[in-house]
């Protein structure tokens, strides 16, 4: 009888904060840029440099523990990291680690499971480090400081997920909060969202946690799937075979779906933290929270009731739409402009979402305007274009954002209503296909979708279909 395993997993989740500036000095936060182009003496930690704090980030972190029910310290102050890495350019890294600013959260997560309650044991605030470049032809490592300050939340879980789809359903839990905040982006594969994985596995029944391993460089939510499977199967083999597991950091390569190790595990007493003696506490009073508080958004399930009650959406469409705030946003800001609700959550469901799918796109980065959507739907509703032609404009809004009422006009799509026009075609492509008006004579009702077809073709889609079938009835 083969041993059952149960793996236990917490995440340590980096989220980029979405603010102008970095955390301790005002150069840009900006993605991209030339390399050591957002920098200062601050941010690349010249001697007699000073921090001062972005009060920003406090409201961001202050909001992130708010939304997710965590406790929040009035009274928190800055500690000093100290490591030696090339791209920490003071030699420490201001973070938080006696007094974190948010403590003792929770969020509820949905899987196939049903609902499960994820602790969440603390949120605290701390300056991104550079990144380096590894140039393999030259041999040589090279450092952008742009990244380094910028300001981070990190959000630590209790060691409460059992699954990889607890973990994804968690994660997907994060982000939406997040993005409903505005306080990060959180694209994972621009790293403003990145999950470190800590894994171990223990005998189904043991109440001890088996030796863990941290898990880094997962900058998608299929890695970090790929990854918990991969280490808990390699943690299963080194038990059963009798060999123990190892605490350390490793890094998981998604090409070879193998994680090898990095480093051997720091415990905080290694770092040598101490109250950074450069930044003053910071204190949070009542009246700044309360503002906090009174600023949070609308959040999913508010907005899904909303939308079911005041725009008489189905519950299946209001909970697809508020998935994500980006779909959310496109949403109402077209309902305003052509108050056609319903209109437009299909357009966003169904050909948003299938071009979504066929071209990678995340919602984050659909590039169209509600009212060249907006536009679409009166064109499309007014019968001045047809259904497949709507399709086709559609295509070229979702990829370059063109104004319909010019594409249409300019490139003639206009349904043709003129029914003398539509008479004389259809008359030819009855007289042109004999075979099939005999057999829609002999009682096939199926013939007359071919000649509507072929009326469809000579008109080159742009005839109005019901038109076309009250006159091919009519002739027939």
């Amino acid at each position: 009888m083969s041993k059952q395993y149960e793996t236990v997993i917490g995440l340590e989740v980096h989220v980029e904060l979405a603010t102008k500036t970095k955390i301790f000095c005002s150069c840009s936060t900006a993605f991209g840029g030339a390399p050591n182009t957002h920098t200062c003496p601050v941010c690349t930690g010249m001697p007699g440099s000073l921090p001062v704090l972005n009060k920003k980030v406090v409201e961001y972190a202050a909001a992130v523990g708010l939304a997710t029910n965590c406790t929040i310290t009035q009274n928190c102050k800055f500690d000093r990291k100290n490591y030696f890495y090339p791209d920490n350019p003071q030699n420490y890294q201001i973070s938080q680690l006696y007094l974190p600013i948010c403590r003792n959260g929770s969020v509820e997560i949905e899987t196939e499971e049903g609902k499960k309650t994820i602790g969440i044991h603390e949120i605290h605030m701390e300056e991104d480090a550079g990144k380096l470049v590894h140039d393999e032809w030259e041999g040589v490592s090279l450092v952008d400081y742009n990244r380094s300050g910028v300001p981070l939340i990190e959000i630590v879980s209790e060691p409460d997920m059992r699954s990889a789809d607890e973990v994804i359903a968690y994660l997907e839990k994060l982000r939406m909060l997040i993005q409903y905040l505005g306080a990060s982006d959180c694209k994972l594969q621009e790293g403003s969202m990145r999950a470190d994985v800590n894994l171990s596995v223990r005998e189904v029944g043991a109440t001890e946690f088996g030796t863990r391993t941290e898990m880094k460089n997962l900058n998608s939510f299929k890695a970090i799937a790929r990854a918990i499977e991969g280490e808990r199967a390699r943690q299963i083999d080194l038990i059963e075979s009798g060999e123990k597991v190892v605490q350390e950091t490793r890094r998981w390569d998604d090409t070879k779906e193998y994680s090898y190790a990095m480093r051997s595990k720091e415990d905080a007493q290694d770092y040598r933290y101490f109250p950074e003696p450069d930044l003053v506490p910071i204190v949070i009073s009542d009246e700044w929270l309360d503002e906090i508080r009174a600023a949070q958004p609308e959040f999913r399930d508010e907005k899904k009731a909303r939308y079911q009650k005041e725009y008489d959406l189905p519950e299946y469409d209001a909970d697809i739409i508020t998935g994500h705030k980006k779909l959310a946003d496109l949403f109402e800001a077209t309902t305003a402009l052509c108050r056609k609700p319903k209109k437009v959550s299909n357009w966003l469901m169904g050909e948003t979402m299938r071009l979504m799918k066929e071209q990678n796109v995340e919602p984050e980065d659909l590039k169209f305007s509600p009212g060249n959507l907006a536009k679409l739907i009166e064109l499309a509703d007014a019968g001045t274009i047809n259904g497949n032609v709507a399709k086709e404009v559609f295509e070229k809004i979702f990829a370059e954002d063109i104004d319909p009422d010019q594409y249409v006009e300019e490139h003639g799509l206009k349904t043709v209503n003129d029914e003398g026009a539509l008479r004389s075609t259809i008359e030819q492509v009855i007289r042109d296909n004999p075979q099939s008006v005999d057999d829609y004579h002999n009682g096939k009702e199926k013939a007359i979708g071919f000649l509507v077809g072929q009326t469809m073709k000579a008109m080159k889609g742009k005839a109005n279909p019901a038109m076309v079938n009250q006159i091919l009835k009519e002739l027939l």
